[in-house]
């Protein structure tokens, strides 16, 4: 008796007391009407679409659109560039829509990248999704391509977002943490709610940490249609390939920025636009004919599912190029109002379930933080063409109408404006057919949830894949509840036994061989449970290359940063060779010394420093080079953090090129540790150093590298 008293103490005490409150009783609506499933959207049929009819729906993602003003409820830190989007070759065969036909315009664009999790004053390096939103001022009125960097989401139903933000956002009763989805309630979920496992692997990888905005993939995330001007319709699945190549950072690093400079990305993107270094990506498709739909061993409406490069190869179309920053942050970046339903004619919807609620929740939440349905008025938010409507007033209305008319059809105003008919360019939706009954509920097409993460998982790399172990143990080791830990383990290895058992090891703990209760919770109240627990893994293609960060480089360093470490005395001779080999590859290189202010090289002439040791950190560079000039050296022996920020460059398997005259200064670092490691080049020639810095890192070194004390 006594053990059990202990017991109701700790942990089992404290979660009874936060859900006392809500137990035995029955879920309802506002208005109090009994709930009997908040886990799906009315559809016409499983595999339809989301009807507007579903109060249930519109209620729940209203609720949650109007929680917070102003700022985003998710992606409220965000940065924003301008730029254009040119067609390489015409896609008349598969869409009419005139930015791709077109080859002769050049569509600006505006691109807004962002974190998800956190608030307005977060930091940059948060181990989160971000978002990679596209807006396109097309001559036939905006499309907005509003995607992430990674290709697949967390839910499949709109239904659930509201309850996936929620236990990722800060725990309500201490508002702790922020940007972070490493805690208790973020993992409750994940653990009762399978669908979530393909996003989440992809979260503990390195693609959730990018190097930058400007080195990440960007993805449309859902299957949408491309329709022609004979009306027949291609599904298809919009990527952003960056051409400076796909780069991440290590968490270490990210901690370590995070303390040096939570603006980030956010100072990377405007300085390179700024040095004009423009940022580009290949806008690619992966397009599917509608008689393929049901080919795949997984359904292409689910939006946590790919679809493999290798089965459906992505043809690299056009390019956008972001070459001018924001003149004004609040009323660009802030103010800009993407939306999934802002659509031309040639695109088109897919009854992804996810994808439909999108179409209401976004006007709906830009009502909310704009303030009125005239936030298309907004600068940053008009369309390059004319519009006219019948649409009056409301608040902050900018447009001065003229006349005694605003109703359809009128014999005063001159029936103008008139509607546009389909070969005059309007706007049709694709005539797909509808059968079936109301239903709310989804298919058991979307209930294969290991597969795909076991592909993710099979195709890294070995370092690739110890990062993902790491992330986990990371995660779980910072939630308190261990029935939690063990049924996250659970899911785990129904994913890889390998990774479960290191996330195991890293936490203490065994792999349950079973849990209590069926781990999917994310059915409806009237749903077969047993159709809809997450079946056995399919292994339909052994791995996919793309989704392996080691294959998405690129031969380019430009805008790398290199730090040349040196003090009073450098060898002028070797700086200058060093520097003009690598900004004639469009790398910015910086003079990082032991004092701030000029710094003297042995002709005793003055450089400008770029940073001074003490306001500085190894982390915020690509690589690290260390001239000769034996009073250099003797100042930055001199000088202790010299020797941590080698190490620290070492640590973190990035580039280091040294000159024979730096030996004293490296015989104190933990060079020795790595004999022939190609990234650590001692006297060698420039295109040497270029070549390495190019590689990203030597990820060989990574198991030696976590041995050096920094």
């Amino acid at each position: 008796m006594m053990n059990d008293e202990k017991k109701e103490t700790g942990k089992t005490k404290d979660l009874k007391a936060n859900t006392k409150d809500a137990s035995g009783k029955t879920m309802t609506t506002n208005q109090g009407v009994k709930v009997n499933d908040t886990n799906n959207s009315l559809k016409a049929g499983e595999r339809g679409s989301s009807l507007l009819e579903d109060f249930i729906l519109r209620e729940k993602i209203t609720h949650f659109d109007h929680e917070r003003i102003p700022e985003r409820i998710v992606h409220a830190r965000g940065s924003g560039a301008h730029g254009v989007f040119e067609l390489y070759e015409s896609l008349e065969a598969y869409t009419k829509a005139g930015i791709f036909t077109d080859t002769n315009r050049k569509t600006p664009v505006f691109v807004r990248f962002s974190t998800v999790a956190g608030n307005k004053g977060s930091a940059d390096l948060a181990r989160d999704v971000r978002g990679f939103a596209t807006k396109f001022y097309t001559e036939e009125g905006i499309f907005d391509l509003v995607g992430n960097n990674m290709p697949i989401f967390f839910i499949q139903d709109a239904m659930k977002f509201p309850d996936l933000i929620h236990a990722v956002k800060p725990e309500p009763d201490r508002d702790i943490p922020q940007a972070a989805s490493a805690h208790d309630t973020f993992y409750d979920f994940v653990s009762h709610t399978t669908e979530t496992l393909h996003n989440h692997i992809w979260v503990m990888s390195d693609r959730a940490i990018p190097r930058s905005f400007r080195m990440m993939e960007g993805f449309g995330i859902h299957t949408f249609r491309l329709v022609n001007a004979e009306g027949k319709s291609h599904f298809v699945k919009f990527h952003w390939k960056p051409l400076l190549g796909t780069h991440s950072i290590t968490w270490d690093e990210a901690v370590k920025i995070h303390g040096a400079d939570t603006d980030f990305h956010r100072r990377d993107l405007w300085e390179a636009i700024d040095a004009g270094q423009f940022p580009e990506w290949e806008l690619g498709l992966q397009i599917i004919p509608e008689e393929d739909e049901h080919k795949f061993d997984f359904d292409i409406l689910d939006p946590t599912k790919l679809i493999p490069e290798e089965m459906v190869p992505v043809q690299r179309v056009g390019k956008m190029t972001l070459n001018r920053n924001p003149d004004n942050f609040f009323a660009e970046t802030e103010q800009v109002a993407f939306h999934p339903g802002h659509v031309v004619p040639g695109i088109d919807f897919t009854n992804d379930p996810l994808l439909q609620g999108r179409l209401f929740s976004y006007t709906d939440t830009q009502l909310s933080r704009l303030g009125s349905p005239n936030f298309h008025e907004i600068p940053i938010n008009r369309p390059i063409n004319e519009t006219h409507n019948n649409q009056r007033d409301a608040h902050m209305r900018m447009t001065v109408d003229k006349g005694k008319t605003a109703y359809f059809p009128n014999s005063i105003g001159g029936g103008c404006p008139h509607l546009a008919k389909m070969a005059q360019g309007g706007f049709t939706s694709y005539e797909e057919r509808i059968d079936a009954k109301k239903i709310r509920g989804r298919s058991t097409s979307f209930s294969d949830h290991y597969s795909q993460p076991a592909l993710f998982y099979r195709s890294l790399t070995d370092w690739e894949q110890q990062h993902v172990a790491d992330a986990y143990t990371f995660e779980l080791g910072k939630c308190s509840y261990d029935h939690i830990k063990k049924r996250m383990l659970y899911v785990i290895n129904q994913i890889d036994k390998d990774l479960a058992t290191k996330v195991a090891n890293g936490l203490g703990m065994q792999v349950p061989k079973d849990i209590d209760q069926p781990v999917n919770q994310a059915i409806g109240a009237d749903a077969n449970v047993e159709d809809h627990q997450p079946g056995p893994k399919k292994e339909y293609l052994d791995r996919s290359n793309a989704l392996s960060l080691t294959h998405l480089k690129s031969d380019s360093i430009a805008t790398r940063k290199i730090a040349f470490l040196v003090g009073d005395g450098f060898d002028g001779e070797q700086v200058m060779k060093m520097k003009k080999a690598l900004t004639e590859e469009n790398a910015m290189v910086h003079l990082v010394a032991t004092h701030g202010g000029t710094v003297k090289c042995d002709h005793d002439k003055d450089h400008e420093v770029d940073a001074a040791l003490l306001t500085t950190e190894s982390v915020l560079y690509d690589a690290v080079y260390v001239p000769g000039g034996s009073k250099s050296i003797e100042a930055l022996l001199n000088a202790p953090k010299s020797i941590k920020f080698i190490n620290e460059t070492l640590k973190h398997c990035k580039a280091v090129a040294a000159e024979q005259g730096a030996a004293d200064l490296l015989d104190k670092t933990a060079i020795s540790m790595f004999k022939g490691d190609k990234a650590i080049l001692i006297g060698k020639d420039p295109d040497a150093f270029i070549a390495q810095i190019a590689a990203h890192r030597n990820w060989v070194r990574q198991p030696e590298a976590m041995k050096i004390p920094v």
